[in-house]
């Protein structure tokens, strides 16, 4: 459904039917002092909420976040960076790039301040500085924990540069297209495509909105072969339909008239293609229209690799005048690409430019959301799918039962030998109905062979439902006569048409009494009963894009008013592909959350309660793609559905599917469990935090213990290592590493020490315990591993604000005598300032001081050969209470 669904949807929502229906390893990070930020308060934020009307200054401040302003910095974009750290020699710094990008930080750079030679290292760059405050306060989507910071840039090089290099930003643009002079050449070309090349007045038109309106899916021309008559009755057809936008636009170049005129006609494929051109000839010719208009292009086309490309340059160019609705695309391309966490940021800003709530419930919505995602990437995968035989490289869609063993769908075959009618939104062949047989052993379909002469038409026919006892079907078409009828924009709408069987023949189709010529239903489905008939459209008193109605079919044939289903089902997006069994709808949409373009979804339905609310039906169903058309026989638990997600055979593939029983699903044992109790009485501790993180730190799963100080993760990786986080107020939070053994449950006991029980005496010393604060050899810089300690006895001095301690360092016996001095000092500084960096006034660290080699624990002063661990042991810092 890639070109197809899209074109179906958008036109239906235009008014015609279709698609638009860590911590760091490095050792070597500049302490708080050398990066001119040791007055900088690094407290979490406690909550991600922020006002769209505010300013990042009073988001940044109400939230607590560090931030600077630096100023005419030459070859830096004016925007907003988060800092991690701050280098002044280059081999760090190099080093230092190399692990984040490795870490998946690929946009990770640096910023050269000319007043101090300092390098300051971003993870992210964004150009609205809300985005910046979401981002960090977010820790960048739980893939970054460590310290870090926002720096400001302003008057320095305007965003996207002065001169923004589009070729650069978009680099699949390829070069060299062909220019409009050579069109007529092309010889794939129809001889009315190459008219419509020649004559900009003359646009085939035919199903502009056809497409979009028919199926969500991809509706798709089928292949007929063009005969003279039917040649000059379409060119009749182009020369009465408006051309609305070349007049309008006189101070564009001819090439920009052209695209803007098959955009507005729904042309995607060429628009696209023109646009790209004229963006490489650079100039006036980069503007945002241009550029927002090429995005939408592919978007239309559910071509998202291209759409992300250039809703990127849209973004990073003209992110702050971008309306909600391009925020959204964008945000939905950016799903169709896999980069949900990226997604899920720009959601949150569509939510807070298009719904007017407090910001406590924005914050509820916007958490549910996520979670919701988050629970539907782990669902379990309770589906076999296959794709099927019968598909081809274009589109192939919308199957439907017609019996035990036959399935009608809609497909773009092209099977003529001559010339082939093309659909301009996506220059594919016109849709057309088949028949195929099911395999019963495999669920495949075979031999596919034309539906019914009097159905298929030189248009689109798609969507097809049948009756109980298979003697009337209603199916999607053109609203079509002799000839293609248009509203007064020139748009073609897509209808519903019925048709009954005679003699085992079918009749000649007519219009449903609810079509009409100024807005588009398609996506017919009925039933179990045939007493009512569900179907899609953005009439009047839609609540979206495209809406689910439902009419009664009375006994007579005639229908009753349609009825939308309201808000439990149908959003402000897209809603279509009804599908109905009588206990359960399904339908595809992309306004309920999901994984990307269109999901499949399931309602519950009573009688009395109506529908209960809805259901992603998850992998692998759902990808990040568009995913529609879905039905299912409940009684061996059997369908299809249909697809453009990568792998596939063509635009749009048919899936069968086989939902896995309870007894089929692979055995899944793996599970860690235990207990969590308090170290020193050894009580249970109900209601404690347990966290599952994998292993780059990124949350999971979270729960609370049971009443009895239990906790469980089931249904969890073989043989994979997962860091369980337990959290309580007044205890030091613990970190266990558990990795999970095939079918099995592995018990893990957690014992939690109390914050005042790191307050030890040793020698008569009242100290703050903590384990080991170990440094590299021969650095000065907080490794990981002590941030952690460090951040122990950070709790510590919060837990008790009257604590005044001092801090000292020391280091093995390697390197002279003065140098270790030095280095040690250097070393207490550098703990005393990570622990200001947290929140701790620098009042209540009396001093912080450097030994070096005078206190070792052991023997190694130089005079024994040692081991690296033998050393490591005498490089540590250590915490002296002055006062409680």
């Amino acid at each position: 459904m890639k070109k197809l669904i899209t074109a179906f949807i958008f036109l239906l929502s235009l008014g015609s039917f279709a698609q638009d229906f860590e911590n760091m390893d490095s050792e070597e990070i500049v302490t708080t002092a050398e990066t001119e930020t040791e007055t900088v308060s690094f407290t979490p934020v406690a909550t991600e909420t922020f006002s769209i009307t505010e300013t990042f200054e009073e988001a940044a401040n109400r939230h607590e976040i560090p931030h600077r302003t630096f100023s005419g910095i030459s070859g830096t974009e004016n925007g907003y960076y988060i800092i991690s750290g701050v280098f002044s020699k280059e081999k760090t710094l190099n080093k230092t790039l190399k692990k984040l990008r490795k870490k998946g930080f690929d946009s990770a750079g640096y910023i050269v301040n000319p007043e101090n030679d300092l390098n300051y290292v971003y993870l992210a760059y964004y150009p609205f500085g809300l985005e910046a405050v979401d981002a960090w306060a977010s820790n960048l989507d739980d893939t970054y924990t460590d310290d870090k910071w926002i720096l400001e840039i302003e008057d320095s090089v305007a965003i996207g540069g002065e001169e923004v290099d589009l070729n650069e930003e978009a680099e699949s643009i390829e070069n060299g297209i062909a220019p409009l002079e050579a069109v007529t050449e092309t010889s794939d070309l129809s001889e009315l495509e190459k008219i419509g090349a020649v004559e900009e007045a003359m646009e085939f038109e035919e199903i502009q909105t056809e497409v979009t309106t028919a199926t969500v899916t991809n509706v798709v021309p089928e292949t007929e072969t063009i005969l003279e008559t039917e040649i000059e009755e379409e060119i009749e057809l182009e020369t009465k339909a408006p051309i609305t936008n070349i007049a309008e636009t006189a101070d564009k170049t001819k090439l920009l008239q052209r695209a803007d005129h098959y955009f507005d006609k729904m042309w995607y494929t060429e628009a696209a293609d023109l646009y790209e051109q004229a963006l490489e000839k650079g100039g006036k010719n980069r503007s945002k229209d241009v550029i927002q208009k090429t995005a939408d292009s592919y978007y239309f086309n559910t071509n998202m690799e291209k759409a992300y490309e250039w809703y990127n340059v849209l973004y990073e160019n003209y992110g702050k005048e971008m309306s909600s609705e391009n925020i959204f695309k964008y945000a939905h391309s950016l799903k169709g690409t896999g980069k949900y966490a990226r997604s899920k940021r720009l959601m949150r800003l569509y939510n807070k430019k298009m719904k007017d709530v407090p910001a406590i419930e924005l914050a509820n919505n916007v958490q549910e959301n996520e979670t919701a995602l988050d629970n539907i990437l782990n669902s379990k995968k309770d589906f076999e799918i296959k794709n099927l035989a019968v598909n081809t490289e274009y589109s192939d869609f919308s199957p439907m039962f017609l019996d035990s063993n036959q399935v009608v769908f809609s497909s773009a075959k092209d099977s003529s030998f001559f010339n082939t009618r093309r659909y301009k939104w996506n220059d594919q062949p016109y849709l057309d109905l088949y028949v195929a047989k099911v395999n019963e052993e495999s669920n495949d379909l075979k031999n596919a062979l034309k539906f019914s002469k009097k159905i298929n038409t030189k248009y689109h026919e798609a969507s097809v439902t049948f009756s109980p006892d298979n003697s009337t079907m209603y199916f999607t078409r053109n609203n079509y006569g002799k000839k293609l009828k248009r509203d007064d924009k020139g748009i073609n709408h897509l209808k519903i048409y019925k048709s009954t069987k005679v003699d085992n023949e079918w009749t000649e189709a007519v219009e449903v009494s609810f079509n009409s010529d100024d807005y588009s239903t398609g996506h017919p489905a009925l039933s179990p009963d045939g007493k009512q008939l569900y179907f899609v459209s953005d009439m009047p008193g839609s609540l979206g894009k495209t809406d689910i109605f439902v009419v009664d079919v009375t006994e007579d044939g005639s229908f009753t008013e349609p009825r939308n289903l309201g808000p439990t089902i149908n959003t402000e997006q897209r809603e279509m592909f009804p599908f109905f069994n009588g206990t359960k709808m399904y339908f595809s949409s992309d306004g309920f959350t999901g994984l990307g373009g269109l999901d499949v979804y399931e309602s519950a339905y009573d009688a009395e309660e109506g529908f209960a609310e809805v259901k992603n039906l998850g992998q692998p169903v759902n990808s990040n793609k568009d995913d529609f058309s879905y039905i299912i026989n409940e009684e061996n638990q059997q369908g299809y559905f249909a697809s453009n997600r990568e792998g596939g055979k063509g635009d749009d593939d048919i899936y069968s599917f086989k939902r896995l029983m309870l007894e089929e699903v692979p055995e899944n044992n793996n599970a860690i469990a235990g207990v969590v109790t308090e170290m020193v009485t050894g009580d249970i501790m109900p209601q404690a935090l347990v966290q599952l993180l994998d292993e780059n730190g990124i949350k999971l799963k979270e729960m609370t213990t049971e009443d009895d100080g239990s906790f469980i993760f089931e249904d969890l990786n073989d043989s994979t290592q997962y860091t369980l986080k337990t959290v309580e107020p007044k205890f030091i939070d613990n970190e266990r590493l558990v990795t999970t053994t095939v079918n099995d449950t592995v018990k893990v006991d957690i014992a939690m020490k109390r914050l005042e029980e790191m307050i030890a005496i040793e020698d008569g010393i009242k100290k703050i315990k903590t384990e080991m604060i170990y440094f590299n050899f021969d650095k000065s810089s907080i490794r990981p591993d002590a941030a952690k300690e460090l951040d122990k006895l950070v709790s510590v001095m919060k837990e008790f604000p009257t604590i005044v301690i001092k801090v000292e360092s020391h280091t093995d016996s390697r390197g002279t005598k003065s140098y270790n001095e030095y280095l040690s000092d250097k070393r207490a500084k550098s703990t005393r300032d990570y622990i200001i960096s947290q929140g701790i006034d620098a009042n209540r660290i009396e001093s912080a001081t450097g030994y070096g080699e005078n206190r070792l624990l052991n023997d190694c002063n130089g005079s024994l050969p040692c081991s690296e661990a033998d050393h490591l042991l005498n490089r540590r810092s250590e915490f002296i209470i002055l006062n409680m």
